[in-house]
């Protein structure tokens, strides 16, 4: 299975100089938030794929507009080819806002998946990074510790984030292990095969 993984910056590939084939061996599209609804409903009308998504800390603008032909998984766990996805948008509070998140109510969050968690879980979808893999030190980018809790209780095999931009530092590593489970900062785009 191919997945297009999107987070935070529209890519130019996919948004400005989109060919319809360069859509044509995905079999699922991943948002992890912070873009906008146009491009998302662009992908999903141009592509074969279903798109899900996460909401980012700028997506206020979907409650208005969400994208359309497009699946918000936040706070859900969706079944798809056989792949068992969970949704857990957000960020860590830094400013009022929608979508932005405590680290004890993230905590909750996370809790209240425990029942469709526990029969097991192939990805987690994230806006956040995991506390202390690929965050950052101000409170902006943070990542969540029940994150961490979740790899070490449940053992998603993948944990895709954004949130923290690949521009943000020269040296930034992209992708962690951490108990079988690899974190992948998914950046503007990032192609997961399983």
């Amino acid at each position: 299975m191919k997945i297009l993984c999107l987070a935070d910056e529209e890519d130019p590939a996919y948004w400005e100089y989109l060919r319809r084939d360069k859509l044509r061996d995905i079999d699922l599209m991943i948002s992890c938030g912070d873009l906008k609804a146009e491009y998302l409903s662009y992908l999903v009308t141009l592509g074969r794929a279903p798109l899900l998504y996460v909401h980012g800390n700028h997506d206020e603008s979907y409650a208005v507009n969400p994208p359309e032909g497009c699946d918000c998984i936040d706070g859900r766990l969706v079944t798809v080819k056989g792949l068992r996805i969970a949704g857990l948008g957000g960020c860590v509070r830094y400013r009022p806002g929608s979508f932005q998140y405590t680290q004890t109510q993230m905590k909750q969050r996370v809790w209240r998946m425990h029942w469709k968690l526990r029969r097991g879980v192939d990805i987690v979808v994230a806006h956040a990074p995991v506390k202390g893999f690929g965050d950052m030190p101000n409170v902006t980018h943070e990542g969540f510790s029940a994150f961490e809790h979740l790899i070490r209780t449940y053992h998603p095999k993948f944990l895709l984030h954004g949130h923290v931009h690949q521009r943000y530092g020269y040296q930034q590593q992209r992708e962690y292990e951490l108990e079988g489970t690899r974190i992948i900062n998914v950046g503007s785009s990032y192609i997961l095969e399983i």
